[in-house]
């Protein structure tokens, strides 16, 4: 018996363990929080959130609780690695203010169906700056108790250091040069005082700013001088995919493009049209945001507090089996998950169909095809890979620097395929 019970112990300490240590990303804990958007101000919203240290830029977070009333929300940051793994500082040593705040600004919805309040926060402020550049991770938790998480953000802070310049190009491997897209950059590191580039220096390359199509760059391909060129053939190619689907619920009195039928009653209902299979052998060409969404209602004044929330109906043709596979339904309004909330339904129809409740406006989204059999996420099944896809990349330096604990970000570059 005590043996049984030290085994159990020891299990549940490694558990804990390896939770703890689990790397951060941008997460949803309670169902009734919604419509959760992180980005930039002065530029368009849903803009990467990536600010300049000690400057005057900041970025922006709001989110709705469903579940109505006021709640006593606090928040803070934490430094991490280029990884997203706790940096493991003291908050002395990258934080210039308070460890924590508490969230006071919300709002109350105004004419809607659906009762909510809006929370919004500005970050940096007087409570709660970074000291030092690097990945933040912003957690929202309830209480002042960190056991009690709401919600958490990927917050970027840099120290501009080093120039970052690259060309995208179609793929070196024959076979892929129809669908994948190549990038090739330089960093030039000559402002900064490196011991060991290929040590101390390494590039995070994401598609669409979606964590899982990072490539982390350790080595760079070879050095000239104080430029590290990465451009070696079998590194940062990106299948192109396809223009993400879309649908436009900005009012909810018309319908617009994509939507079949809007019912309102005691709540809203939008049925969009059947979405077809994209996986084609031609690209067609489709203006998006990649990926993005923006809360709008075009009808009232404020959209963080009088936009309505709908139960959204998709459904898509797919021209497989139930017992073959399952299809999800992704976008940057849902994190990119494939989760539960995620999942389609297969009808008698032949279709997968699923609703979501979602805040009136502009959402990009795709679907993700999991076969039963690998239990793996294919992204091209439902939609398609193309090497004229417009899409943007999100290069980030990040260097140590010497005799340091933590990463710094002191470079960051975005650059965009050019549309065919």
């Amino acid at each position: 018996m005590k043996k049984a019970l030290c085994l159990l112990i020891l299990s549940a300490l490694t558990f804990s363990i390896a939770f703890a240590q689990a790397p951060y990303g941008n997460d949803v804990f309670r169902p009734e929080i919604k419509s959760v958007e992180f980005y930039k101000v002065d530029k368009q919203a849903a803009a990467f959130p990536v600010i300049n240290l000690n400057s005057e830029e900041k970025v922006v977070l709001g989110f709705d609780d469903l579940s109505g009333g006021s709640r006593n929300f606090y928040y803070t940051i934490e430094h991490c690695d280029a990884n997203w793994n706790s940096s493991h500082l003291s908050p002395a040593e990258y934080l210039q203010t308070f460890m924590d705040d508490r969230l006071f600004n919300y709002t109350y919805s105004s004419g809607t169906f659906q009762k909510y309040t809006h929370y919004e926060l500005t970050l940096p402020n007087q409570n709660i700056a970074p000291k030092i550049s690097g990945n933040y991770i912003l957690k929202v938790y309830e209480d002042s108790d960190l056991n009690k998480m709401i919600l958490t953000r990927k917050l970027y802070v840099l120290n501009s250091r080093v120039g970052v310049g690259g060309t995208i190009a179609s793929s070196n491997n024959v076979s892929a040069r129809r669908t994948n897209q190549k990038l090739n950059f330089t960093v030039d590191y000559g402002g900064l005082n490196v011991q060991n580039p290929n040590r101390d220096i390494r590039v995070l390359v994401m598609q669409n700013a979606r964590p899982e199509t990072g490539k982390m760059n350790n080595v760079p391909t070879y050095i000239r001088g104080t430029q590290l060129v990465y451009n070696d053939v079998n590194i940062n190619d990106f299948a192109g995919g396809n223009e993400f689907r879309h649908f436009d619920t900005r009012s909810l009195k018309v319908n617009s493009e994509r939507i079949g039928r809007i019912y309102r009653d005691t709540a809203n209902t939008v049925m969009l049209l059947g979405d077809p299979n994209r996986n084609l052998p031609n690209y067609t060409l489709l203006y998006d945001n990649d990926g993005k969404y923006y809360v709008i209602n075009q009808d009232g004044r404020d959209s963080r507090t009088d936009a309505d929330y709908a139960h959204v109906y998709f459904n898509v043709g797919t021209n497989k089996s139930e017992a073959e596979g399952t299809p999800y339904i992704i976008g940057q309004f849902n994190d990119y998950n494939i989760d539960a909330n995620s999942r389609m339904q297969f009808d008698s129809r032949g279709r997968f169909y699923t609703n979501l409740l979602l805040k009136q406006g502009v959402y990009d989204f795709m679907y993700v095809w999991v076969n039963n059999a690998t239990k793996q996420p294919d992204y091209t099944a439902l939609e398609g890979n193309y090497f004229e896809t417009e899409n943007e990349y999100q290069l980030l330096v990040y260097v140590r620097p010497a005799g340091a604990r933590w990463e710094e970000l002191v470079g960051y570059s975005l650059l965009r395929t050019v549309r065919p």
